[in-house]
């Protein structure tokens, strides 16, 4: 990742939704260093951010509506969460959950690409969003794993404004030729009920020591660690809750 701070377009934010929002707590706390800290209000219906030292690096927290996965949510800034959603269906994606507050925190929108990829909308409030990213712990990449490389490739920068920049087989998302994230088309490797979806990466000091810690603390190992081609080591994990997630040499340019 080339942007070491939030930016309007660009992933803000990332959310674990839970059965066992405990248990997932412990879970990333062991494998990467977070701390817990519950919102105590009533109305904030256990949401738990995840710090890294002092700093907001994702959150934790329960399912909230029926048919809800336990997943990671990928969230991007935007300067108008309900214009936003206005462009996402304009452009052929659907709306999840209409725009609304999150209390103080700021305006958000769980919205579809018109393959079905969940991700979020986040308008800033008190919350801008992570407060640190691209290092040992925090948020270092985002991917999309869809079936329809053209259809993204035409969504995403129609309603963002990101740059399109292929790498060999694999295009790279950016704002203004910054790269944050990329795109995997999804082959027969993927089972066909496996739907599209954005995939977050977090960036480690050793891929191969942490990939071996998330298999001690209960996790499935779904791809090795590799080194992609003209990119990164990386490995891509399930936790035990049954979240995917990848884990990403820290300071390695894609």
């Amino acid at each position: 990742m080339k942007i070491d701070e939030v930016a309007v377009g660009g992933p803000c934010w990332v959310e674990h939704g839970s059965t066992d929002p405990v248990a997932a707590q412990r879970f990333y706390g062991e494998l990467f260093g977070w701390r817990p800290e519950t919102d105590e209000r009533p109305e904030a219906g256990g949401y738990t951010f995840m710090r890294l030292d002092r700093a907001i690096a994702a959150s934790v927290s329960p399912l909230y509506g029926e048919g809800q996965p336990t997943a990671w949510t990928v969230s991007f800034l935007v300067a108008d969460a309900d214009d936003a959603a206005a462009r996402i269906t304009g452009a052929g994606g659907s709306v999840v959950v209409q725009p609304m507050d999150a209390l103080d925190f700021g305006r958000f929108a769980i919205v579809a690409d018109p393959s079905g990829a969940v991700f979020g909308l986040w308008q800033a409030g008190r919350l801008v969003g992570a407060e640190v990213l691209n290092a040992p712990g925090a948020l270092g990449w985002v991917e999309l794993l869809t079936r329809d490389r053209e259809g993204a490739a035409a969504f995403y920068p129609a309603v963002f404004g990101w740059t399109v920049g292929p790498s060999g087989q694999y295009t790279q998302w950016g704002l203004a030729g910054d790269d944050f994230g990329g795109m995997l088309v999804m082959g027969e490797n993927f089972p066909p009920q496996v739907p599209p979806h954005w995939l977050p990466y977090f960036a480690v000091a050793d891929v191969d020591v942490s990939a071996f810690r998330a298999g001690n603390l209960g996790a499935d190992v779904l791809m090795a660690p590799a080194a992609v081609p003209d990119g990164p080591r990386i490995a891509v994990l399930r936790d035990p809750q049954g979240a995917a997630f990848g884990i990403y040499l820290a300071g390695s340019e894609g």
